[in-house]
């Protein structure tokens, strides 16, 4: 009888072994951040940033320790294969990320309708955020027609009655990269807007502070003042790396002359922005900002992604 219920009992503890290994796994707190960081939009778009930017940087290392090696003749050819897989993965994610920018003008506007129905801490901020808003609103249109454009899913000429009065019809051209370029343009001012911005985010951060220390500093406001100053630090170095690359971009991509400067200026920003984003969702959650800082989907998209070089 005993011997019936043997093979059962073997079978059911090889299955617990194969199938169940994971339960030899501890719970980990740091897996339920990833997956809770990589579920959302902004999450997932810094992480892919952050790796395009990496390869990027290393593309031309590579390519320089093979021209090395060639003429130490070590190799016959002066170009890394490494490097050129980097390279087409890196122009992957580049155009992954462009193409799912194309849902950010839905957070735009949810944005701005927020704005109008939440009272701001200061007249000044409300002002400055909605032209940041405007400038996304010409943003995010230009961006998309620009990517429709040079992927030849819309006719860069193309002939409109543009009014059912007029028999004469009107031969429209869109030029993908004028648009580009004009998108960026419309990005630069809202940069341009963001260092006045973290001017009042300061003010209030200072008022903050000199209210609480009448009173006394808690270990949990001091806490609490700590990673609002580290999220406005964070926010003034992004902007800082953003401004050149906005300036670059806005002239046709002829400011910078060093490509791997302008590489490098996108990966400090896909850092910061994703050790932003990574304490933004640790748990438990921040404390609330004294300051009606933007949706993060807001600002994250803008960032360092204009890659492409356009020409106008």
């Amino acid at each position: 009888m005993s011997s019936s219920y043997s093979k059962p009992t073997t079978i059911a503890k090889v299955n617990d072994a194969i199938l169940g290994c994971f339960s030899a796994f501890p719970l980990s707190e740091f897996l339920d951040h990833l997956v809770r960081f990589l579920g959302t939009y902004g999450g997932s778009d810094k992480l892919f940033a952050v790796v395009e930017y990496i390869f990027k940087v290393a593309i031309p290392l590579l390519n320089k320790r093979a021209e090395l090696q060639k003429r130490a003749g070590l190799r016959k050819v002066a170009i890394s294969a490494t490097a050129t897989r980097f390279s087409k993965l890196a122009s992957l994610i580049s155009d992954s990320r462009t193409l799912w920018r194309f849902w950010g003008l839905f957070t735009i506007i949810r944005w701005m309708i927020s704005l109008e129905r939440n009272s701001q801490p200061t007249r000044n901020l409300l002002n400055i955020e909605r032209l940041q808003g405007w400038s996304m609103l010409g943003y995010y249109p230009l961006e998309h027609l620009s990517y429709l454009v040079s992927h030849d899913v819309l006719p860069s000429k193309s002939t409109v009655n543009l009014s059912p009065f007029l028999a004469k019809k009107q031969n429209i051209h869109l030029n993908s990269g004028s648009l580009g370029v004009w998108s960026v343009r419309c990005w630069a001012f809202y940069v341009a807007l963001q260092f006045a911005h973290l001017r009042e985010d300061r003010k209030l951060l200072q008022a903050k502070y000199r209210s609480l220390r009448k009173i006394g500093l808690k270990p949990a406001e001091m806490q609490e003042l700590r990673q609002q100053w580290d999220a406005y630090w964070s926010g003034l170095v992004v902007n800082m790396a953003n401004f050149p690359l906005a300036l670059h971009w806005s002239m046709g991509s002829t400011l910078i002359k060093n490509d791997f400067t302008v590489t490098f200026l996108n990966l400090i920003v896909a850092v910061i922005s994703f050790r932003s984003g990574w304490k933004a969702t640790a748990l438990p959650s921040s404390p609330t900002s004294p300051v009606q800082q933007q949706p993060e989907e807001i600002v994250e998209p803008v960032g360092a992604e204009k890659s492409v070089a356009y020409d106008v």
